[in-house]
C-alpha cells in the first residue's frame, strides 16, 4: 500500500518499501546522524529491504564506523533488528560466524547481513571481506560509500575519488588532491572473486537497491553490494541536495549501476541523459579548487576520462557490457 499523503498516485514501478506505510524502519528515529545524511538514508532503505524479503529473518552485524557511532550510542540504538556491533575491521568474519551458527543450528532461513563504510570495507577490513569471499560464507556484505573516513574527520580512504579534498589530501600550489594513480574499485575486487553476486547501487535510485537487495538475499553464498551514499559535511554541499547529488553522479558516468555473477558482468542500467561531470563536482566544495580562477581543466578532463571509460565499459550508453 503506498502512502496515503501521497494520494496513492505512484505507478507500480515508482513504489517503493520507503514510501509503503506498514515499512519496518529498521533504522528508526532518534540516532545522531547529519541532516542529509546519505549512510542513514541508505542503511535504512537497505535494511527494511532486506527485512521485507525475508519476512523480518534478519541478523546484521555492523563494523565501527559513522553508521553504527551515530545510530548505536549505548545504551540506546535506533535499530530495530537483530544487531551486532563488531570491530572495525572483522564484520566480514563476524557475520561468517554469525552464519555458520545459524547453519549448525538448523535456522539457514535467518538470512546474515553484514555491513561498515568504504574505510571498515576497503582499507581495515579487506583481509576479512576477502577471507569472506574466498570461503563463498553465506552472507550478504553491504558497503556503504561516502568515501572518505568521515566519522574521524575527513580523512582519505581506499575509495576517495581522484583530486578530492580531504584532510589529509589538502590542495596546495603542487598538489591537486588525491591522486588519481592511487584508491581501490572493491567492487572489481569482489568481482574478482568470482562470488555469486556484485552488485553497485545508490541513493538516488531507491528502486534499484531494493530490488538488488531482494535478489542479493536468497542468493546462497557471498554476497557484495556497494552502496553509494553522499557525505553533506565531509563532500561540502547543503543537506538538502543528497539525493540530487547522488543522481548527478549516476547522470555523469562516475557511479556506474551494474550487476554481476559469479565474475561476469552482465547488465547495467544505462543513463538517458549523460551530463559532464563538471556539472557533479561544481556543487560539492572537495572539488572547489578545481574551478574558480584557479580552474584547472586538464585535471577535470582526468575524471570525465574516467567517466567516458565507465560508461564504455558498463554498457550506459546501452550499449553491451
Amino acid at each position: 500500500m503506498s502512502n496515503p499523503t501521497l494520494g496513492n498516485r505512484l505507478s507500480k514501478d515508482d513504489i517503493t518499501i520507503q514510501s509503503s506505510s506498514n515499512r519496518n524502519n529498521s533504522l528508526t528515529c532518534g540516532h545522531r546522524a547529519c541532516q542529509g545524511c546519505g549512510e542513514a538514508l541508505g542503511a535504512r532503505c537497505a535494511i527494511d529491504a532486506a527485512h521485507h524479503a525475508t519476512g523480518g529473518k534478519i541478523i546484521i552485524v555492523n563494523a565501527t564506523g559513522c553508521l553504527e557511532v551515530f545510530s548505536c550510542s549505548f545504551p540506546e540504538s535506533a535499530w530495530n533488528v537483530p544487531w551486532f556491533h563488531s570491530l572495525f575491521g572483522n564484520a566480514p568474519a563476524v557475520a561468517s560466524g554469525v552464519a555458520a551458527a545459524l547453519r549448525i543450528t538448523g535456522k539457514e532461513d535467518i538470512r546474515v547481513i553484514a555491513q561498515g563504510g568504504d574505510g571498515a570495507t576497503c582499507d581495515i577490513g579487506m583481509g576479512c571481506l576477502s577471507g569472506m569471499f574466498e570461503r563463498n560464507d553465506d552472507v550478504l556484505y553491504i558497503c556503504y560509500d561516502n568515501q572518505a573516513y568521515m566519522n574521524t574527520g575527513v580523512q582519505r580512504s581506499g575509495a576517495t575519488p581522484p583530486l578530492a579534498r580531504t584532510a589529509t589530501t589538502v590542495p596546495h600550489k603542487n598538489y591537486l588532491g588525491n591522486d588519481p594513480q592511487i584508491g581501490k574499485n572493491i567492487s572489481q575486487i569482489a568481482i574478482a572473486h568470482e562470488i555469486p553476486y556484485v552488485a553497485t547501487a545508490s541513493i538516488g535510485n531507491i528502486q534499484d537497491i531494493e530490488k538488488k537487495i531482494a535478489k542479493a538475499i536468497h542468493i546462497r553464498g557471498s554476497k557484495y553490494l556497494h552502496i553509494h551514499v553522499p557525505c553533506p559535511l565531509g563532500w561540502g554541499f547543503p543537506t538538502s541536495e543528497t539525493i540530487r547529488i547522488a543522481k548527478l553522479a549516476i547522470q555523469c558516468g562516475l557511479f556506474p549501476l551494474f550487476e554481476a555473477q559469479y565474475g561476469k558482468l552482465y547488465g547495467s542500467i544505462p543513463i538517458d541523459d549523460p551530463i559532464p561531470v563538471e556539472d557533479y563536482l561544481k556543487p560539492q566544495k572537495r572539488f572547489a579548487h578545481l574551478f574558480g580562477k584557479n580552474a584547472t581543466p586538464d585535471a577535470v578532463s582526468v575524471l570525465q576520462e574516467v567517466a567516458n571509460s565507465n560508461i564504455v565499459k558498463y554498457g550506459l550508453n546501452g550499449g553491451d557490457i
